[in-house]
């Protein structure tokens, strides 16, 4: 390249850095400049604050489905419970009845002799039977623990007496019988356990 050439080329250069410096130092672009910055910072500042909201509905919305799965899973539990022991307070109104009907047997235990008394026995036995064959039918069980480790979940004693034939805390005699409703205890059985 000539002389000439590169000292026009320099002379533009300068030329381009002047009017570059001129620009940069003119108040108007200044002013641009610095309100284009306010506004990236004000709309960074607005993505933040969308962003995090966006994160607060995302987590309200988690925490709600399990809210209502929670509901859910309750309600259903509740709807078993009621089903499963809607007959309770009806069943508790039956055992005086199967109670009197196990009084009624055992008072009527005849079976050596003839005729009617015979046959009334074998009617109230079977009236007894046909019971407790109903009931057991909705999830109703007898607790009769003769002979049975004794188990205060399940049973009452209300005595203690000396055996040597029954092993220790063994159940002897039953004075009432209990009862279960699908695994619920309605009623302990009554007993008499065995002392060691």
């Amino acid at each position: 390249m000539s002389k000439k050439a590169e000292k026009v080329q320099e002379e533009q250069l300068d030329e381009a850095v002047t009017t570059e410096a001129e620009a940069v130092e003119s108040p108007e672009l200044v002013d641009e400049l610095t309100q284009a910055n306010f506004r990236i910072e004000e709309l960074e500042q607005a993505l933040a604050a969308a962003t995090a909201k966006v994160d607060d509905q995302k987590d309200s919305v988690v925490r709600a489905a399990a809210e209502t799965e929670n509901i859910r899973r309750r309600a259903a539990m509740d709807v078993e419970k009621a089903r499963k022991f809607a007959l309770e307070k009806f069943v508790n109104e039956l055992l005086p009845v199967m109670d009197n009907m196990d009084h009624a047997v055992a008072g009527l235990n005849i079976e050596d002799e003839e005729g009617p008394m015979k046959a009334l026995h074998e009617g109230v036995n079977l009236t007894r039977k046909t019971l407790v064959s109903a009931v057991e039918k909705f999830g109703v069980k007898v607790v009769d623990p003769t002979g049975e480790i004794f188990n205060p979940d399940q049973h009452q004693a209300i005595g203690m007496q000396p055996s040597e034939e029954h092993p220790a805390n063994t159940v002897m005699a039953v004075m009432q019988k209990g009862y279960m409703l699908n695994d619920r205890l309605l009623r302990p059985a009554m007993v008499m356990v065995s002392q060691g």
